[in-house]
């Protein structure tokens, strides 16, 4: 059978045989999943702003996990989520612009919403505000295209994969995966309000579980507050955290408990089952041609034979076209949230921090939260993602309520910098204030207990020091009104009111609402602290449901999407922004920067409520153009004399056996991994032996047992290691392994040019 001939028969097989009849389905539901972990050396990682953590290698692969609901001949909705520190406005626009391209005004800034998981473990340099680049040595170009790049595929895979089904939503409690780390500033909210509450963050998942009418169960997202902190400020490993690698646990345990029938369309297992496929065709092509001619005479014996040919036709292709599971770990109001649940303790003495300020003598270099498995942040990072699989799982089996009625969306662009914001008065009637110019207190230099700062700042600091306003003014110095503003936080960076290069700080923000049925999920840029985030979900579903319209019911569940779209750091309460802990001071806008989103998404409720449109708002400004980048390119690789790329520096020991458990360790000679980030692929291999000499893929640098390390001698250095470290898991089974490392190294000229090396063998018993 020819190449063309196969062509025109797959999709008409799939037509004939494929789907079966038309579902009952309320929505269509597509999911994607796409590598983004980009470049794992010298760019420094975005969330703790430490300029000394640069990326040395890779823990585990980042992602872009997507789902998309539609329904049949209506509206649609589509949420990406992101194995990255925060969305990014710069992203969000770039990734807009493609899919206008590819698929005209399907989806848009109104359905379309980039949320970030906030691991600390990330490349950054891809936002296009100065304050949140500079540590990056402003602009990394790389960076920006795997996610742009990744976000897309992860699009185009859900987009292609829509099929009808049905979404269920469950909800429950995780106590012992995240701690208030601003308990002083909680304190501050009213009594009244607190009582409301057990405790002192949320401790609800809220989980969706998509159902494939045909495939059955193909993916869950779920949204929990806690922060992407386990792995501290000094790692150096490109790592999802905490909620990356509890996506990664979920994965893979429904792929060992669904029998291998759900696997990645990339795979070595599904490649095996496409090949298995023309084979089946071609062997009954000329039966298939003969049989569909009499069809229509409803012969029974005709139809009989027909069904049970093409029936291993349809087993085949139904193999091959089976979606593969995807489950995303989403972040919500995690502001205050920390996933260092033994608490702050001092480094020197082993004392609890001062609960007020997060200090050690005065001084909170010293104040870290600790784990649950410290020392070890590796550990800490595991158990706290797999607290969360676990709740997971429990509630995607359990999970029983289906969502139903109408998908719809409403955004809005918002100007923070200036926005009338209503306050009521206890007598009645309102003030009318406005938010501010964006600025960020002494207290944000501070730090948190999950990455104190340096120098004498502390949290809890309503004055400053006449010192760092020397040092501020000769940056910007803040007028009255500003200072009055911002009030009762002493401004250190006035980085709103500052655009040199360009600007430092965004002031238009993108605020939007999702529905699915009786879910809303609220996209918001920033972090919202445990108090806030209650404030602006019950604000939104008592509008919802308080009898002005009968599309909601009391049964409305309302979630909030953190880090979306773009990103302008916290959102406290009123009164936690009276105490200046380092989320006071690094809500942008002003002790009533709440207030404002509490407003403005009232009126995207009142518009979904009412059907009615709102206007777009100022549109934000899109500063590629004007981004600088002063991170040196890779100049070239090279080996000693007689050494090549790929070889084994460090080997295990001749006939070594390891037990489960154990760590096997191999350094190779190697290159820099910007040569060649290794999409979809891997730097790191461990390797089985079948039989005699057929080496299998066993695990690979997306695995949390495989570490892959780079490093250079010192940093001008041509010459560089590749460490690959193995933790053999319980899981492992008996046989003989080997290690391979995959590179490519740049010429002088450069030219890029791909290699390899193993390890020699060794017995894991």
């Amino acid at each position: 059978m020819r190449r063309s001939e196969r062509l025109i028969w797959l999709p008409i097989l799939l037509l004939l045989f494929g789907r079966g009849l038309e579902s009952a389905s309320n929505y269509l539901i597509g999911l994607g999943s796409y590598d983004i972990t980009g470049p794992a050396a010298d760019v420094n990682m975005m969330g703790y702003a430490n300029t000394d953590q640069i990326a040395s290698g890779v823990h585990f692969r980042l992602r872009a996990r997507a789902f998309i609901v539609a329904e049949p001949r209506g509206n649609r909705v589509l949420f990406v989520n992101l194995d990255a520190c925060m969305g990014s406005q710069l992203v969000t626009i770039k990734v807009l612009e493609r899919l206008k391209a590819r698929y005209g005004d399907l989806y848009t800034e109104n359905n379309v919403a980039i949320s970030g998981i906030h691991t600390h473990a990330g490349p950054g340099g891809y936002l296009q505000y100065v304050v949140y680049i500079v540590t990056s040595l402003g602009f990394v170009r790389q960076s920006f295209d795997a996610l742009v790049e990744g976000i897309e595929q992860s699009i185009i895979q859900a987009h292609d994969n829509l099929r009808p089904g049905s979404i269920y939503v469950n909800k429950g409690e995780l106590l012992d995966a995240g701690v208030n780390r601003s308990p002083s500033a909680y304190l501050n909210n009213p009594a009244a309000e607190r009582s409301k509450y057990k405790y002192d963050v949320d401790k609800d998942m809220t989980l969706l579980k998509f159902v494939d009418d045909e495939w059955g169960p193909v993916g869950s997202f779920n949204w929990f507050a806690t922060h992407g902190t386990s792995m501290s400020r000094t790692n150096s490993l490109i790592s999802g955290d905490n909620k990356g690698a509890a996506a990664r646990f979920m994965e893979d345990w429904f792929d060992q408990n669904s029998s291998g029938s759900m696997s990645s369309p990339l795979s070595k297992k599904t490649a095996r089952r496409v090949s298995n496929i023309i084979p089946v065709v071609e062997d009954n092509h000329h039966q298939l041609l003969e049989l569909a001619s009499s069809f229509e005479s409803s012969s029974g014996k005709s139809i009989t034979r027909f069904m049970s040919l093409t029936g291993r036709v349809r087993s085949a292709l139904r193999q091959a076209d089976r979606p593969k599971f995807v489950s995303a770990f989403c972040q919500t109001n995690c502001g205050d949230v920390s996933p260092n649940v033994l608490g702050a303790f001092c480094t020197d003495t082993g004392l609890p921090c001062d609960f007020n300020h997060s200090t050690c003598g005065g001084k909170n270099e010293l104040c870290y939260g600790r784990g649950p498995g410290y020392p070890d942040e590796f550990e800490s990072t595991r158990i706290i993602g797999e607290r969360q699989f676990r709740k997971a799982v429990e509630l995607f089996n359990a999970a029983s309520e289906q969502l139903k009625g109408k998908i719809d969306y409403r955004h809005a662009y918002v100007d923070f910098s200036k926005l009338n914001v209503s306050i009521p008065k206890q007598g009645g009637g309102a003030d009318v204030i406005k938010t501010c110019p964006a600025a960020m207190g002494f207290a944000f230099a501070a730090g948190t207990t999950d990455g104190p700062g340096a120098f004498d700042f502390k949290q809890g600091d309503d004055s400053g020091n006449a010192f760092w306003r020397l040092v501020r003014n000769l940056l910007k110095n803040p007028n009255k009104e500003q200072v009055d503003c911002q009030r009762p936080k002493p401004i250190l960076l006035d980085t709103g009111e500052m655009d040199k290069p360009y600007d430092w700080a965004p002031s238009i923000l993108p605020i939007q609402i999702l529905r699915i049925g009786q879910l809303v999920i609220l996209s918001v840029p920033g972090e919202f602290t445990t108090m806030a985030g209650r404030r602006l979900r019950d604000a939104v579903k008592t509008f919802l449901t308080s009898g002005a319209s009968k599309e909601f019911g009391s049964n409305v569940h309302v979630v909030i999407a953190g880090l979306t779209n773009t990103y302008s750091q916290y959102v406290t309460t009123n009164e936690e922004y009276q105490i200046q802990r380092y989320e006071g001071a690094s809500t942008l806008y002003g002790p009533h920067t709440l207030s404002g989103y509490i407003q403005e998404f009232k009126k995207l409720a009142a518009a979904l409520i009412s059907g009615k449109s709102v206007e777009s708002g100022p549109q934000p400004p899109d500063l590629l153009s004007k981004q600088i980048s002063l991170l040196t390119p890779v100049v070239m690789d090279a080996t000693p004399i007689g050494v090549k790329f790929g070889d084994v520096s460090l080997d295990v020991p001749k006939n070594s056996t390891y037990k489960r458990g154990g760590n096997v360790t191999v350094v190779f000679w190697s290159a820099c991994p910007r040569n060649d980030l290794m999409t979809e692929g891997t730097f790191a291999l461990v390797e089985i032996l079948k039989g005699q000499d057929s080496w299998t893929p066993a695990y690979d640098d997306d695995d949390f047992c495989l570490r892959f390390k780079w490093s250079r001698p010192f940093k001008l250095s041509t010459h560089s290691h590749a460490t690959i470290e193995w933790i053999i898991p319980q899981t492992a089974a008996s046989g003989v392994y080997r290690i391979r490392h995959f590179g490519a190294a740049k010429s002088l000229l450069g030219s890029i040019k791909h290699f390899t090396g193993s390890s020699s063998a060794f017995v894991v018993a």
